[in-house]
């Protein structure tokens, strides 16, 4: 029986490029019947492009459990992808949806979490560690025989998006730097967003006797990119990717969120994830790797960062000088 699919922040990256995915690729498009995508803000381009993919984008008013039940019922789904929106109130928007879903019977429901979330300190590092609450309260329906929610869980804990180096870009064309607030010898292992939401698509249309795949159900996923790298191994590697001279800048936190608020059009919460994120990195706690969920479900290989920065070279590579020695350039989600 094919799936009724919701998702939610579709106007986020993450949820757009779920849902997106649901839609346009052939395998997981045979294996859902309805798609659609709740949103805060339904005039966002990502919910106008998922408009004409035949999303259904429903308006997410949050302050009322009563008619966020009703309205998660009105889209038919039985199964939630559930992802935290990007807003200052984040914790609790995320735990009326869950309650909300929980009303609503929806079975299968895939919460989309943080890598280090269980590492953060909630004096340090507020913004990662209160994933840790969420996922709790998710979890905490499990077993209740009041809801059909619960019963079919999967929790993806997404590693630092590769795609958050883009917001860089300005630095990297202009003066040919990556100045990130990291250190010089700790390491972090940046994942691709369409990897994310290639394992989120998996676990969403995988079938089983009691909701999800039953190799799916239940289990803590956690997803990092396939390789570790310091500051300064990330501008080698978009170096040769590019074919240009990136060198690495180990900036202040201070210097970080200037930047941030100055090239990004994210939310405070946002950057300030971001940041503590960075502060990680920098305390040791992100040294390792986590692929084996996506091998194991996907059957692929995660993106290399090499891959990474060719996907996205008109982004980084620096601009030519303007001289009358012409500089070479050459093209590399």
């Amino acid at each position: 029986m094919a799936r009724n699919v919701l998702v939610t922040a579709a106007e986020g990256h993450t949820g757009f490029l779920i849902a997106e995915l649901l839609r346009t690729d052939e395998y997981f498009a045979s294996a859902i019947e309805t798609v659609s995508g709740l949103a805060l803000n339904t005039e966002h381009d990502h919910c106008k492009q998922l408009g004409q993919l035949g999303v259904t984008i429903v308006q997410h008013t949050p302050g009322r459990l009563k008619e966020m039940t009703s309205t998660l019922q009105s889209t038919n789904a039985d199964t939630l992808c559930l992802i935290p929106p990007a807003h200052s109130e984040k914790n609790d928007i995320t735990a009326e949806l869950i309650q909300a879903a929980k009303g609503a019977n929806i079975p299968n429901v895939c919460f989309i979490s943080a890598a280090g979330c269980d590492i953060a300190e909630r004096d340090k590092q507020p913004r990662l560690r209160e994933f840790i609450d969420l996922e709790a309260q998710f979890l905490s329906t499990k077993g209740d025989p009041s809801t059909a929610t619960g019963q079919s869980q999967v929790v993806i804990r997404a590693g630092f998006y590769a795609e958050n180096l883009l917001l860089y870009a300005p630095q990297a064309k202009g003066e040919g730097i990556l100045p990130i607030p990291i250190g010089r010898h700790h390491q972090f292992p940046p994942v691709s967003l369409g990897d994310v939401a290639l394992l989120a698509a998996h676990v969403l249309c995988g079938k089983g006797a009691q909701g999800f795949d039953d190799r799916h159900r239940g289990q803590l996923m956690i997803l990092t990119g396939p390789t570790l790298a310091t500051g300064e191994d990330l501008a080698n590697i978009a170096s040769q990717a590019l074919g240009t001279q990136l060198k690495f800048e180990d900036i202040s936190e201070a210097e970080a969120r200037k930047v941030l608020r100055g090239q990004s059009a994210s939310d405070e919460s946002e950057i300030q994830y971001i940041l503590e994120y960075y502060s990680l990195v920098r305390e040791g706690k992100t040294n390792y790797v986590s692929t084996v969920p996506f091998h194991y479900i996907t059957g692929d290989q995660p993106q290399e960062p090499p891959d990474f920065f060719k996907s996205y070279a008109t982004e980084f590579r620096p601009r030519p000088r303007r001289s009358t020695k012409k500089r070479r350039i050459s093209r590399g989600q």
